[in-house]
């Protein structure tokens, strides 16, 4: 494609009036002095004079900037994804020094966003390597206190064995979830859509859960009686790992004896809100940004303590999106903390249903 030039014609024109006014005066002293009156020839001289600076100047910028700003253009053209590199070389200062503080603006924040990616995924390596060494050592040791001579003695034999499978789950555990946020992320696991009744997989999750949260005295419960169906349009499966990973956080870092209640409302005309509500710990606000990051853990030791892979929220997040829905978060240290997010409604099915 033919490169255009942007020419500099006021600097051009400005140049000419100062060469031609310099030669024009000096030619009419000269004149003067000669006592010479031939005003027309001064008038010519001073035409031409004009037209031939315009020209030379012209072509000078032309050949002497253009060749540089041509090797900036080429220089730049090597950065993949250039937006500069890409538009028309001109020789009109304003707009190269416009081009170039766009250009740089651009890739300073391309660089700072690398940056962050970087520290993340150090983060990320870190924390996984952190997460999969726990329980390899774990299965390490015991193994290695086995093979030492333990493996003798029936009881530390079936302990440890039984204390090695454990570990060996909570690998497996990691793995799975990791490998499930890495489809989420890489948009590999499809939503599969479907209509169904929000209020029953919620009575579902409650059943499962109910052992678990005994062991706490925490009471699962709704808001209130929901006598009629709520259907909603999502994929149940994963809309009932979100409402299991919000349950058994909720129960893991509830008081004994406390409440993990859910409500579901009418948001607008075709959204509903599910909100799952507890009288726990609650969480300080400076962690609350980053509580859906991968491995992002508010106290480290007590935490690891719970178990759980430390995906459940990050988990939560990526289902929520990948149905183009938003999740919230609120809590209060000490007071206790509620989760929502938004599902969208079938209204059609709720007529039919009456």
């Amino acid at each position: 494609m033919a490169i255009r030039l942007k020419r500099s014609y006021k600097f051009a024109f400005r140049t000419a009036i100062f060469i031609v006014t310099f030669l024009t005066s000096l030619l009419g002293f000269f004149m003067w002095y000669k006592e010479v009156s031939d005003w027309l020839f001064l008038v010519v001289f001073a035409l031409l004079s004009f037209g031939i600076s315009f020209f030379v100047v012209q072509l000078r910028i032309e050949k002497f900037i253009y060749r540089r700003i041509k090797r900036i253009y080429d220089d730049v053209s090597l950065l993949e994804s250039s937006s500069l590199s890409s538009r028309t070389v001109t020789t009109d200062m304003t707009t190269l020094t416009q081009e170039i503080e766009k250009f740089a603006q651009d890739k300073k924040v391309e660089i700072d966003t690398l940056k962050i990616r970087e520290e993340y995924r150090k983060d990320f390596l870190g924390n996984v390597s952190h997460e999969l060494k726990t329980p390899l050592f774990t299965v390490q040791g015991y193994l290695e206190t086995l093979l030492d001579g333990a493996l003798e003695d029936k009881n530390v034999r079936k302990k440890y064995l039984n204390r090695a499978n454990k570990a060996v789950d909570r690998l497996i555990y990691i793995v799975k979830d990791l490998d499930l946020i890495t489809k989420l992320e890489a948009g590999e696991l499809n939503v599969n859509w479907e209509v169904f009744d929000i209020i029953e997989l919620i009575k579902t999750n409650f059943e499962l859960l109910e052992m678990k949260a005994a062991k706490k005295k925490i009471a699962l419960t709704f808001d209130m009686e929901y006598e009629a169906p709520i259907y909603v349009r999502a994929d149940a499966e994963k809309i009932q790992q979100v409402i299991t990973n919000l349950l058994v956080n909720s129960i893991k870092y509830g008081h004994e004896n406390g409440t993990t209640e859910i409500s579901v409302e009418n948001l607008i005309q075709n959204k509903v809100i599910v909100r799952v509500t507890d009288n726990g710990e609650g969480i300080p606000e400076q962690h609350i940004p980053r509580l859906f990051e991968r491995f992002y853990r508010i106290d480290q030791s007590r935490n690891r303590n719970e178990g759980g892979s430390g995906l459940g929220l990050a988990i939560v997040k990526h289902i929520i999106e990948a149905h183009e829905e938003r999740i919230y978060v609120e809590s209060e240290e000490g007071i206790g903390s509620e989760f929502s997010f938004t599902l969208e409604k079938e209204i059609a099915t709720e007529e039919e249903s009456v």
